[in-house]
């Protein structure tokens, strides 16, 4: 009688060895968290999203967002390997402050961080640059295109957000594949170099 085949065999585990690395993709409300997780991921993506409803307009602000019907309550999570040998499992956090509590948790474990912006409302993410870096994550930052969003020069942005020097900025559209993955391999570099280094 044939043994049954090996879990590597059937796909269920990969041949060769893989880096795995758990990365916050963070930002202010509505500005495409969800979307870019959706557009990436190689798996079926887990959202938790609720319809916005009156009860929330005082607390949800969604001026100049008038399409923005439903919001992240928890966590949205997808998977992308790149290119054969680095799993990213992205974990999207909510955006309001209500959920804060919960960012904490979700980041618990993450190597680094993809912050979203808008231009249209630059200011809201200050915020969660605090909360990351209150947490010690490198993160990069990617400026989402929306139609109507101010284009403003890398320069011109990296002084108002106050970049460090080392930290990444790109520009994508999170619903497009290849910008936002170019967008999070800039993130994962960023990570690998900032890696403490292991004594020889």
């Amino acid at each position: 009688m044939d043994s049954a085949p090996s879990a590597s065999r059937v796909g269920y585990l990969p041949d060769q060895q893989q880096t795995l690395m758990k990365v916050l993709v963070a930002g202010p409300f509505g500005v495409g968290k969800t979307t870019l997780i959706r557009t990436l991921s190689e798996i079926p993506t887990l959202h938790t999203e609720e319809v916005m409803t009156e009860a929330g307009a005082p607390v949800d602000d969604i001026a100049g967002l008038p399409d923005k019907t439903t919001t992240t309550v928890a966590v949205d999570f997808g998977r992308l390997t790149v290119p054969d040998d680095l799993v990213l499992y992205l974990f999207g956090t909510p955006g309001q402050r209500r959920f804060f509590p919960l960012w904490h948790d979700i980041a618990r474990g993450a190597l680094g961080a993809l912050v979203l912006m808008d231009t249209r409302r630059l200011a809201e993410s200050f915020e969660i640059m605090d909360l990351i870096e209150e947490q010690g994550l490198p993160y990069a930052v990617a400026v989402n295109r929306f139609p109507d969003a101010p284009d403003h020069s890398p320069e011109v942005l990296r002084a108002h957000l106050d970049l460090h020097p080392d930290t990444p900025l790109v520009v994508c559209d999170a619903r497009e594949r290849a910008g936002s993955i170019d967008a999070l391999i800039a993130l994962a570099e960023h990570v690998l170099r900032n890696l403490p280094q292991e004594p020889r």
